[in-house]
């Protein structure tokens, strides 16, 4: 009897506390169910009057046959609500709604259900349920309620979404997928459709407004939180410590793909669940190719210098660190040249960044300062000729997105956004050969203060020849990591 009681004791717990179990396992440190809210009531009162925001969850990708991508929850839906599942739509209303018993409600939210079956395969599904006692939202329904959920939109004066794309696939098992959700919500709103055969468009009603969402959550997203901050923090530290360990690690013959994976390996490390876009590591020539993701030079040599763009995203923030070193360990004279011209761009730059100011003044300085120095090596003819050996702007915002949801017309303080100049020269550039092949970016994140002034927040990566020079004499713990060699027949 004994033994039986603790057996049944013990299948109790498995049973009760599997979920429980999980939970507490998992990280602690998201955002909060009231942070989600507060930015929730900030979109409301910055809304027109009588109206109502519409929110779609991010579709599922695709990858390859029965194979998806990792699912990323669309920014604007995961800032809203912290619901990191697909197939859900969310609404916020202006004004409170009332219900047929009286009661009230200012928002409502539409989550996939809860399924056994399918939970056994792609994992647990908060639920209805669960995402009122999770994420503080109390209007919630399954997304199978939502075709027969009645809502008058003609009553509303402006109806604020984001246009669609039309590029979300049909699961034809699920009657409520995110394809239907949205096939509901046009035929609620009277979405225009287009007549194929006539190629003509229905004329849109009056009270559809595709613009003025982005706009709105730009003013909230552009200005990060205290809360969104620590996050924010900590992604910008891991990629700068992976930085770090890659100056440590490098030496000539490796790979590029070697180099991304020292990386991404600290990411993983550090708990970062993704990279926050395609990481990019180009040596010599591939990296005058901006955004160069291929990362499959097979082996570095010791006169080039390798472009290292990546962040990692630590629960939905991204950093953008870039750092360009040499190989070898050691600046050549016109390696070094061509770095401290756009170190120099970017301390200025950056100084130049302070509340009040416009974002166009330190773009404007940054390119002044490398095209006055390419003038003064003799890559260029003059201060004035055109080239493309700088071929990009200088920020962007960083956050829930690498190039994140913000205002671009002054500095505020609460912004954080890169300042990223570089020069890029390529074999055959009409200039000496001697600065062929060369490609520097130097990227930081920066932040503007509550006095108004830019903090450097990823300075824990090296930035000067001097700095960098030092880190990759030292030793590195992957110096002893030797992987045993494969057949390559």
């Amino acid at each position: 009897m004994k033994i039986l009681k603790y057996c049944l004791i013990l299948i109790l717990f498995i049973g009760s506390g599997f979920s429980f179990a999980q939970e507490i396992l998992e990280p602690e440190d998201f955002l909060s169910k009231e942070f989600h809210q507060d930015r929730r009531n900030k979109l409301r009162a910055a809304l027109p009057s009588n109206s109502v925001a519409v929110f779609f969850a991010n579709a599922e990708r695709n990858r390859a046959n029965d194979v998806d991508y990792v699912y990323h929850q669309d920014p604007d839906f995961y800032y809203l609500t912290g619901y990191r599942e697909p197939d859900a739509i969310l609404f916020i209303f202006k004004d409170e709604q009332v219900k047929s018993d009286g009661s009230k409600y200012s928002e409502i939210i539409f989550v996939q259900p809860r399924n056994e079956f399918y939970e056994m395969w792609t994992g647990r599904r908060l639920g209805d349920e669960g995402v009122k006692t999770k994420l503080a939202l109390a209007e919630v329904f399954n997304n199978t309620d939502f075709k027969d959920y009645r809502l008058d939109f003609s009553k509303f004066e402006a109806i604020l979404f984001t246009d669609f794309k039309n590029d979300v696939r049909d699961d034809a098992r699920d009657k409520a997928d995110l394809y239907d959700l949205i096939i509901q919500f046009k035929e609620k709103v009277n979405y225009p459709v287009i007549n194929s055969a006539e190629l003509s468009q229905e004329p849109k009603p009056s009270n559809l407004d595709t613009q003025a969402l982005k706009k709105v959550m730009a003013g909230l997203r552009g200005i990060k939180t205290a809360e969104e901050l620590v996050l924010l923090k900590k992604a910008i530290n891991i990629s700068a410590v992976g930085q770090r360990e890659v100056m440590r690690a490098m030496y000539p013959g490796m790979s590029e793909t070697e180099i991304q994976g020292i990386h991404e390996f600290v990411f993983k490390k550090y708990g970062a669940e993704y990279e926050g876009y395609p990481s990019i590591v180009g040596a010599g020539h591939n990296g005058c190719i901006l955004h160069y993701v291929d990362n499959n030079k097979p082996e570095i040599n010791s006169k080039e210098m390798v472009l290292m763009d990546l962040g990692a995203e630590y629960h939905g923030y991204t950093a953008d660190v870039t750092r360009t070193i040499p190989v070898n360990g050691k600046f050549s004279t016109e390696q070094k040249a061509i770095y401290e011209l756009v170190l120099k761009a970017q301390t200025e730059a950056m100084e130049a960044s302070v509340a009040g100011i416009s974002w166009q003044v330190p773009n404007k300085l940054a390119r002044d300062i490398i095209n006055a120095g390419l003038a003064d090596l003799g890559i260029t003819d003059s201060v004035g000729q055109k080239h493309n050996y700088y071929p990009h702007g200088l920020s962007h915002h960083i956050g829930l997105d690498v190039h994140d949801n913000g205002e671009y017309e002054v500095f505020k303080p609460g912004m954080v956004f890169t300042v990223e100049p570089g020069i890029y020269i390529p074999a055959n550039s009409d200039c000496d050969e001697k600065w062929w092949d060369i490609a520097v970016r130097i990227e930081d994140d920066v932040m503007i203060d509550e006095n108004g002034k830019p903090v450097l927040l990823s300075g824990m990566a090296p930035r000067t020849v001097e700095d960098i020079e030092k880190l990759m004499a030292e030793p590195s713990p992957l110096d002893n990591f030797v992987l045993p060699e494969l057949d390559k027949k």
